[in-house]
């Protein structure tokens, strides 16, 4: 088998790259990162049953269909992920995030590559109470270029003819692993915390139901749908549970005491609360297995050495 993956130094890629050995004997698995934020330390100590060969390469300027040739699936990881962020950069997001799954997508067509497209669930800009899959067009409401791209992406996707994929909308990523950001809520608070920072929380942010995906129930999803052959051209919801901001800020709270929270504006401020359901995914029989407490316990013990005098172990 050849697994191909492009963004694989990244936060979730990093972690799947030392899982796939072990899931996959015998793959040659095939990584392309463009060093775009320079995480060289993913590379580090890859575990030695790995069949690996790396390509510092750019999506737009890589010959993929070379790259891509022979290989039985690509995992699409390659993306700016940054929402809030990315109402400053909204034509590097267009070109990265939508072109350039354009040109993932017609390579995989050339080579009969099977495509993992990961989504977000941040495309529901809704104002119900629990969302799946099948709402209304009216229920997919992106409220930043990221998520806009993330969802004209799925669109040029179910219109590609010739493509065997899934679309997995996923929820934010929490947990450790070697090319781990800190932009993402659960991250940028257990970081913050950890050195006696105000939590930043958006002033609507607090008692709103978000979807979180723990990484390790990520890469155990991408091993599943490899391992099962899920390349129906559907969308699935792929996340841990749902949680609020302030449930969030007491598992802290319980670690760091003296937590305080420092509520700012945002351009994504006018989403109610919401559920989203992940019972597709689950009926097909993956179990999620993610413990947000245990994971922010973990990441932020990870960090303990840059302020101790903060933790009360």
């Amino acid at each position: 088998m050849k697994i191909v993956i492009t963004g694989a130094l990244g936060h979730i890629g990093s972690k799947l790259i030392r899982e796939l050995p072990n899931r996959f004997i015998n793959a040659d698995i095939v990584l392309i990162d463009n060093f775009l934020v320079q995480r060289y330390c993913s590379l580090f100590q890859l575990p030695t049953n790995g069949r690996y060969k790396f390509h510092e390469a750019d999506i737009f300027e890589a010959d993929l269909v070379e790259l891509f040739k022979d290989a039985d699936v690509v995992i699409h990881l390659a993306a700016i992920t940054n929402a809030a962020d990315s109402f400053k950069n909204a034509d590097e997001i267009e070109k990265v995030n939508f072109q350039g799954t354009c040109r993932v997508a017609k390579a995989c067509v050339e080579t009969k590559s099977k495509l993992i497209f990961l989504s977000t669930t941040s495309v529901y800009g809704t104002q119900l109470d629990k969302v799946a899959e099948d709402c209304s067009l009216d229920e997919l409401k992106p409220q930043s270029p990221y998520a806009d791209s993330k969802l004209r992406s799925e669109k040029m996707l179910s219109e590609l003819k010739g493509l065997e994929f899934i679309i997995c909308r996923f929820g934010t990523i929490f947990g450790i692993s070697d090319g781990m950001r800190f932009h993402t809520a659960i991250n940028r608070f257990c970081w913050q915390a950890t050195m006696g920072i105000p939590l930043t929380v958006w002033k609507t942010a607090l008692n709103q139901y978000r979807p979180y995906l723990d990484l390790e129930d990520a890469v155990d999803s991408i091993c599943f749908i490899i391992k099962n052959q899920i390349f129906n051209r559907e969308i699935y919801n792929v996340l841990t549970d749902n949680y609020m901001v302030s449930d969030i800020v007491g598992i802290i709270r319980e670690i760091i005491p003296r937590t305080e929270i420092n509520f700012v504006e945002t351009q994504i401020m006018n989403q109610l609360s919401y559920f989203v359901l992940n019972d597709k995914f689950t009926n097909s029989g993956f179990q999620f297995k993610g413990n947000i407490k245990e994971q922010i316990t973990k990441t932020i013990h990870l960090l303990k050495g840059a302020n101790t005098s903060l933790l009360v172990n």
